[in-house]
């Protein structure tokens, strides 16, 4: 995956007058969102033959729908990706030896999210204490509104979050489901037992990229969530703000040696 959130027509419209109108334009006159996003676009061209050719060819009515087709065709598999984590993801949650209490039900959000004490302790925002009542009933009632750039726990390994490291673990979590959506469902518990080809191999993915880290992490935290329908603009999950945080992470140079490390440890 590239970016799994992006506006597609806006991102083939900056793209065009990045190739265009403003190809002399040098890059530091453009904002790190900007950036990324003709990255994407540079990407997407590599992927699909003759898009290029359509997009700075073809008429108005062309690039619109190429946008949309392309547009549902992310949401579709985004969709597709959302309702088959449901299930294994609540599974995947429950203490060795133990059950949840009360029970979830795949097909209830909203009993998730804060309301639940086993998804609530998982979506706290790290270095926040959710033992410590008052926390608790504030991100219950909404009082306590946590925006997509304060991650939450479940992405640290062991679900802990070292304050005085804050860095340590992070993205190390068992619960980031990767093998289930890109290598296939049947291939979480050992590599040999994959039935069926998975999105990477369909898509030619050949190791763990930023972006696909990023869209895991965004389908668990939803998962989680009490929301009932993804939507990248929705202010109460803050999905794209949380996305883009993570692409930012990636992104920094300061974190660049961290980075390296983490990626070798995903492609190992």
């Amino acid at each position: 995956t590239v970016h799994a959130l992006c506006n597609v027509k806006a991102l083939l419209t900056h793209g065009i007058l990045c190739m265009g109108d403003l190809a002399d334009e040098p890059e530091e006159n453009f904002n790190a969102e900007q950036q990324r996003e003709y990255r994407v676009f540079s990407v997407l061209l590599q992927m699909i033959p003759g898009l290029e050719s359509w997009l700075m060819d073809g008429e108005d009515e062309d690039v619109i729908f190429i946008s949309e087709m392309l547009q549902k065709g992310v949401s579709s598999a985004r969709s597709d990706d959302t309702k088959s984590l449901k299930g294994p993801v609540l599974d995947w949650i429950v203490p060795p030896g133990q059950s949840l209490t009360p029970p979830l039900a795949r097909n209830v959000k909203m009993d998730c999210g804060y309301h639940h004490e086993r998804t609530g302790s998982l979506l706290c925002p790290a270095g926040m204490d959710w033992n410590n009542t008052d926390i608790k009933e504030q991100l219950r009632s909404g009082e306590l509104v946590i925006p997509g750039d304060q991650w939450p726990v479940f992405l640290y390994a062991n679900y802990t979050f070292d304050a005085e490291d804050p860095w340590k673990g992070v993205f190390r979590s068992s619960i980031l489901a990767y093998k289930h959506v890109f290598t296939s469902p049947s291939s979480v518990d050992s590599v040999n037992k994959a039935t069926r080809s998975g999105n990477a191999q369909i898509h030619g993915m050949t190791r763990v990229t930023p972006a696909s880290i990023a869209y895991i992490a965004t389908q668990v935290r939803f998962t989680l969530s009490s929301s009932a329908v993804f939507s990248r603009t929705n202010l109460v999950t803050d999905s794209e703000s949380f996305y883009n945080s993570v692409l930012e992470y990636f992104e920094d140079v300061d974190e660049h040696e961290g980075v390296q490390e983490l990626l070798i440890w995903w492609n190992r």
